[in-house]
């Protein structure tokens, strides 16, 4: 999404060498948008899943850093191979957690906020 945005007003889709003020929105919206709204964000709430804590909590700032950021590092270490994986973990396991799942303790759930 935020690469479309990016072409329309920068010209360039993604060049891999600029940074880009949508490169800064589409990270603050990964991290921020899900705390703000109860694991939601717009893509996850028209599917109709959200992301919480094993706990049953809400994801905190700190949750979401560590499964988006962190996971990512992860992902990059493996060189793809990790997201290989999860693909994986999500299509076989039956509770459906990827690494970033695991590493930031957190699932995916249909259920309704209380």
């Amino acid at each position: 999404m935020t690469g479309s945005i990016s072409y329309f007003l920068f010209g360039v889709f993604y060049d891999g060498e600029s940074y880009y003020p949508t490169d800064i929105l589409g990270l603050l919206y990964t991290l921020l948008l899900p705390v703000l709204w109860s694991g939601y964000t717009l893509g996850r709430r028209l599917a109709g899943n959200r992301i919480v804590r094993i706990d049953g909590r809400k994801v905190g700032i700190g949750t979401m850093i560590v499964r988006v950021l962190v996971a990512g590092c992860a992902y990059a270490l493996t060189l793809g191979i990790g997201l290989i994986v999860s693909a994986f973990m999500i299509g076989i396991r039956e509770d459906k957690r990827a690494i970033h799942d695991f590493i930031a303790q957190t699932y995916v759930t249909t259920k309704e906020p209380t």
